[in-house]
């Protein structure tokens, strides 16, 4: 028994997921590998975009999956540090602007 629920092995599993239902799979896989395909962004732009995404969705999978591409692609560890601090800047900025909401909901209870 493992003491957590990651287990970096299991990334090399991912492919695997078509075994309960392989006509999905081939749908997302074909999806995906598209959208990583070079375009009007470039393929390490395209690696720090989902860095950054893997971070905000706190996957581990992901934050290994793309740290490995980030850097297969030539990013730097400061262009990778980058991507993390905007991808938390926006998750707090998240958090923040819901506090509108708290606040009109306070003013409302308080009529």
């Amino acid at each position: 028994m493992s003491d957590s629920y990651y287990n970096p092995k299991d990334l090399k599993k991912f492919e695997d997921v078509g075994e309960f239902g392989p006509e999905l799979a081939e749908k997302f896989f074909d999806y995906y590998g598209a959208v990583f395909e070079e375009g009007a962004l470039s393929a390490r732009e395209k690696a720090l975009i989902a860095l950054a995404v893997s971070h905000t969705v706190q996957c581990p999978y992901c934050i290994d999956a793309y740290t490995t591409e980030s850097l297969e692609k030539g990013a730097s560890e400061e262009q990778m540090m980058e991507a993390v601090h905007v991808a938390s800047a926006i998750r707090g900025g998240s958090s923040l602007v819901h506090g509108v909401q708290m606040m009109n909901k306070t003013k409302d209870l308080s009529m």
